[in-house]
């Protein structure tokens, strides 16, 4: 195979195959310094250490109604973790919202779901940061469905993982390294179950794939674990906060066996918001009239979020 000029690759680039093409809706690119629609100029630059080293952030933002979800909370844990990783933005923080907001008007939608990227940025292929001379900066619209509301009424079921919590050191960073992620999402996928939950050494509550989880414990207590080993999620604070109106709130270690006599288990996404779990490690979870089925505290929570996010979402 022969070397082509530019034009030539260009036209064979923007024919090659381009699944999910239908859930782009518009993307920016902060070295371009435009915001793109066509699906097939969605590109990263392969030598982006994000890409070969998993040296970067996201953020899994959603929109509904045109607002946008706990938009500036999501924004902070990013710069946490720029400032973790030693990245700085290739602009300032202000006009990074201005763009993410750019995109969102620029989408076309009323929903869907925003990915924030902040990368080391492009500059070759070893490990040290010293090649990128300048952070990269990508911000893309998704189509998404609104969730749907038999998960709701029905439950999610999950199971213990066999994959560790991460190190205290990563795990509070949302970097793009999510291979232990992965690992549960096949575990589930092969179990046909919906949620991997981790565990550490000694028995405790870690979270799942892509979502934090809690229980209302025998006490009617809403437990979730410590911020120190998981992600601190954006859903599942706006939930202690709001829970803490109405019920005691407590966050620390959970253990596995205190799942068995739990008035019900949540797990909190940004997608989801809250939705119960109502199998175990192939057990009812609950008590009572509720014994495997969602609880009270599921089915308010995630009709509270909602209107907390709409009523307090950014605007676009």
């Amino acid at each position: 195979m022969q070397a082509v000029d530019s034009d030539a690759y260009l036209q064979a680039l923007l024919s090659a195959p381009r699944p999910g093409a239908d859930k782009f809706l518009a993307f920016y690119d902060h070295r371009v310094g435009r915001i793109g629609t066509d699906p097939r100029l969605l590109l990263l630059p392969l030598d982006d250490h994000i890409c070969h080293r998993g040296d970067g952030l996201f953020e899994s933002i959603c929109y509904r109604e045109r607002k946008i979800f706990v938009l500036d909370e999501h924004l902070a844990r990013m710069r946490d973790g720029a400032r973790a990783l030693g990245i700085t933005p290739p602009c300032s923080w202000e006009e990074l919202r201005e763009r993410i907001l750019d995109v969102a008007r620029a989408s076309g939608r009323d929903h869907g779901d925003l990915r924030v990227f902040l990368s080391r940025g492009p500059g070759g292929f070893g490990i040290s940061p010293a090649e990128c001379p300048q952070a990269g900066l990508y911000i893309v619209a998704l189509a998404a469905k609104l969730p749907n509301e038999d998960v709701y009424r029905k439950g999610l079921t999950a199971f213990s993982s066999a994959i560790p919590p991460k190190q205290e050191y990563l795990a509070r960073i949302k970097s793009t390294n999510y291979l232990p992620n992965v690992f549960m999402a096949v575990e589930a996928r092969q179990k046909g179950m919906d949620v991997a939950v981790t565990f550490d050494e000694n028995g405790f509550m870690g979270e799942a794939a892509i979502a934090n989880l809690g229980i209302v414990d025998a006490q009617g207590r809403l437990r979730s674990p410590e911020i120190r080993r998981i992600l601190p999620g954006t859903t599942l604070l706006a939930a202690l906060e709001l829970a803490g109106e109405r019920m005691p709130v407590l966050q620390g270690p959970i253990h596995k066996e205190d799942i068995a006599t739990a008035r019900e288990m949540l797990l909190f996404t940004s997608a989801t918001l809250c939705v119960a779990v109502t199998r175990f490690d192939d057990k009812p979870v609950g008590q009572g009239e509720y014994r495997g089925k969602p609880g009270p505290t599921a089915l308010w929570l995630k009709d509270a979020l909602l209107a907390r996010m709409l009523a307090q979402g950014t605007p676009y």
